[in-house]
């Protein structure tokens, strides 16, 4: 495919240009103000100029100064700076010993189910423990709950 676009653009002439002499012969009649014009200009922003030229170690070191800074506080606290980073490494961790922890748990459930499932002892245990089932001739002692402790009423929390 051919995406060329072909542009058609009027033919410009200028008639005081129409000879290629004349034109050196305007740039020759016309090339002293243009230098006059110039020089009004350097002088004109020679001392600012000058100035700026005197300060432009100052200015660099700045300018470098001011970037380092920019580039510490934007790799320290920016979007996926160095504090976030951290906060999302100990999140990391924290989960990581959770999921650790229920791995374990799960572990655990999982051989307690299979062995209340196959094991007729595990059965037994359970029943007995859950159920309080009891073997004949076997006593069973169970002690009552202990009673929440019961808090004096103080006089300094009516005050």
């Amino acid at each position: 495919m051919d995406f060329r676009v072909k542009l058609k653009l009027p033919r410009l002439s200028y008639p005081r240009l129409a000879r290629p002499d004349r034109g050196l012969q305007l740039l020759a009649e016309h090339a002293p103000e243009a230098e006059a014009w110039a020089e009004r200009l350097a002088t004109k922003f020679r001392p600012s100029l000058f100035s700026i030229y005197q300060l432009r170690r100052k200015l660099a070191t700045i300018a470098v100064a001011v970037l380092t800074v920019w580039l510490f506080v934007h790799i320290m606290f920016g979007a996926n700076g160095m504090v976030v980073y951290r906060q999302k490494k100990t999140e990391y961790e924290t989960l990581q010993k959770e999921i650790d922890v229920l791995q374990k748990e799960n572990d655990t459930h999982t051989s307690q189910v299979k062995a209340l499932k196959t094991d007729p002892k595990a059965i037994e245990q359970e029943a007995r423990e859950q159920l309080h089932y009891a073997r004949p001739g076997e006593i069973i002692y169970v002690t009552p709950a202990p009673a929440p402790p019961q808090h004096p009423a103080l006089d300094s929390a009516k005050k």
